[in-house]
């Protein structure tokens, strides 16, 4: 008998084990979480939902073919279950100088892009710096006095198109110049025959969906301040149009998001699965 009583706790300690896990005795209560959003940990405005389709309008669908608004290296995905956590993918982009830019984009896929993300009118400029002699007193009336600089940096988004454009990149071969000078003709030549313009200078204002809100064409010596009136009749008529526009998108789930760079996007999530949240623009590019 002596013998038996310690196989007998032996085997009745493994039991015991068992029942207090809870393992093969019967149905037993998940632990507790203590998060508030459940097992999951996600909050219910970020979980995915495959109902969502893509909403579109027209107007912006058109607009932006071909527009890449995010690259793909500038997408850092964060921890969900620790969104504070620092980015290793981020040292480098935040650390990186900005690029310096004039008043003046160069590129009409740059220029559209800011124009759709912060919600300006586009102010597109065609201009012959070099051989008009309107051109240059356009230039030194309105469109280069300090008040209009003020004035367009908060209003507009601005593209200048000169057909007397050069190219003075210091790291480029003579061959690569004179490469890159017959395309920067050609994209000059592209786009006065898209916008369908005749002569410099010659001004057109798009709202930020792409739509022509006005054309300015030619100009006379004196007439700076009635020119600037037009313009901004024209800014006028376009923020009242893309601010009804924006509130219909905002009740179908639109919004405003920024990163930590605090560049800003109008767009409605579509989901989220493993660290990665989806978000459609109003064109339908995620």
């Amino acid at each position: 008998m002596r013998c038996l009583i310690p196989w007998t706790f032996a085997l009745a300690l493994p039991f015991a084990s068992c029942a207090k896990l809870g393992i093969g005795l019967g149905k037993t209560e998940p632990p507790k979480m203590d998060t508030p959003f459940g097992h999951s940990g996600v909050p219910p405005q970020l979980r995915g939902r495959s109902q969502d389709t893509p909403v579109t309008t027209t107007a912006t669908a058109t607009s932006h073919q071909g527009v890449e608004f995010t690259p793909e290296e500038d997408i850092v995905f964060t921890d969900p279950d620790n969104p504070e956590g620092s980015l290793p993918e981020l040292s480098s982009i935040l650390t990186a100088p900005n690029k310096k830019r004039g008043p003046w984009e160069q590129s009409e896929t740059i220029a559209k892009q800011r124009a759709a993300r912060e919600g300006k009118p586009l102010l597109i400029w065609f201009t012959d710096s070099a051989r008009s002699p309107m051109c240059k007193a356009l230039d030194q009336e309105l469109l280069s006095t300090p008040d209009f600089e003020h004035w367009a940096s908060e209003k507009l988004i601005r593209l200048k198109i000169d057909a007397n454009a050069q190219v003075d990149d210091p790291d480029l071969s003579l061959g690569e110049k004179e490469t890159r000078l017959v395309d920067v003709k050609n994209y000059v030549e592209t786009m006065k025959k898209r916008y369908k313009v005749l002569g410099q200078p010659y001004l057109i204002l798009l709202n930020p969906s792409g739509e022509v809100v006005d054309r300015y064409r030619g100009f006379k010596r004196g007439q700076a301040d009635y020119y600037w009136g037009r313009i901004k009749h024209g800014e006028a008529a376009s923020s009242t149009s893309y601010a009804a526009w924006r509130a219909g998108l905002e009740k179908k789930g639109y919004r405003e998001w920024s990163d930590r760079r605090n560049r800003k996007i109008f767009a409605r999530m579509t989901g989220y699965s493993n660290g990665r949240i989806t978000l459609i623009e109003p064109d339908g590019t995620r």
